[in-house]
């Protein structure tokens, strides 16, 4: 078999195996041969999916919160931070700043 030969049958399935996927999600065409999504038939309604998208966006900023939480807590500033605050802290517990706080 030649190499164009092996080229055109590989071809052929690639371009098979990309119209099953199309179909298998809801890929038609119209008279026009322009390809649009053809409705869910699952029972869902439009009001379900708009909620199951919102709480997908908001599974994905809790996640990046929690991203931020795990690598923010090694940085350099994050150290500096906790630093100052228990700098701030330990100030705080002085007996002069709390004379100085009861004058006022």
């Amino acid at each position: 078999m030649s190499s164009w030969a092996i080229v055109a049958i590989v071809a052929i399935l690639v371009w098979g195996v990309i119209q099953f996927v199309k179909a298998a999600n809801g890929v038609t065409r119209d008279q026009h041969g322009n390809e649009t999504l053809a409705p869910r038939q699952d029972g869902r309604t439009a009001a379900e999916l708009e909620n199951a998208r919102r709480e997908l966006d908001d599974l994905r900023e809790r996640i990046k919160v929690l991203e931020r939480i795990a690598t923010d807590a090694h940085s350099g500033d994050a150290r500096e931070q906790a630093r100052i605050a228990a700098e701030i802290e330990a100030l705080r517990g002085l007996p002069a700043a709390r004379t100085e706080g009861t004058d006022q």
